[in-house]
């Protein structure tokens, strides 16, 4: 009943009541990663290509979708990672999740964020200050 009500109500968590459906009638599951982010085709798209969507497991976040998937997503392969045939790139890298927007968010040294004082201005700039 849960998963019903989050289906109906949300669109962030999982896939809505459209998505299923229409996964129901046109979806061919074609593979799952390591997150449980499950990946299917089916139908045409307005350009002639096959139709391609991930429902994932948990929030919908785009960022959680691993190098290969996003390269077959993307239509830049046409091979998807859960094909035999399919080998990774020397320089794809492991997926590494999004921390924008928590305490682990990387912030460069002079950001606001960032914690310790702000290092003074050099070289030919130098801030404005009023009545001088």
């Amino acid at each position: 009943m849960k998963t019903l009500l989050l289906q109906i109500f949300t669109w962030w968590n999982g896939q809505t009541l459209g998505t299923r459906f229409f996964t129901w009638r046109n979806g061919k599951r074609v593979g799952e990663d390591e997150f449980g982010n499950v990946y299917y085709e089916g139908g045409m798209t307005s350009f002639g290509l096959p139709r391609r969507w991930v429902i994932y497991k948990g929030y919908a976040d785009a960022s959680a979708i691993p190098s290969g998937w996003h390269g077959w997503m993307h239509y830049r392969t046409d091979t998807p990672p859960s094909k035999d045939n399919y080998v990774t790139r020397e320089w794809q890298k492991p997926h590494i999740q999004n921390l924008t927007g928590t305490p682990y968010a990387y912030r460069p040294k002079g950001s606001l964020e960032a914690t310790g004082e702000r290092p003074r201005v050099t070289g030919d700039y130098d801030a404005w200050t009023p009545g001088a």
